[in-house]
């Protein structure tokens, strides 16, 4: 059994307990990995997405994304640390000072299911 997660989640709380500003910070940090289509219209990656979730503006972070760029994945989880984000990671151990369980598992946008997988 793989101990690799299927995601992990940034959340716009700092380990201090405040609300991580500008309110926008989510969908800034996945427009940086955001394409346009001929239509002219942004497309956030596959990979990563904002989410709601119970209520804190969040980034879902798919485990595949280290695989297909590692630097980028590398890039979201600097930004996470350099700005003090709780960062919920299933494969921490549970009781170490860095566990925080994944809250259900309907996590997506808007605290739905989470984006689709391909398998």
């Amino acid at each position: 059994m793989s101990t690799a997660p299927a995601a992990i989640i940034i959340q716009g709380i700092t380990r201090a307990g405040r609300a991580f500003r500008p309110s926008d910070w989510a969908e800034r940090l996945c427009g940086v990995l955001s394409t346009f289509g001929g239509d002219q219209q942004m497309r956030y990656s596959p990979y990563v997405r904002p989410i709601l979730m119970d209520g804190v503006r969040c980034v879902f972070v798919k485990a595949e994304l280290r695989a297909i760029e590692p630097r980028a994945y590398r890039f979201l989880l600097d930004f996470a640390n350099d700005n003090e984000l709780v960062v919920i990671d299933p494969t921490r151990p549970e009781g170490s000072a860095e566990y925080c369980p994944v809250p259900g598992a309907g996590l997506g946008p808007g605290g739905g299911t989470p984006p689709e997988t391909k398998a």
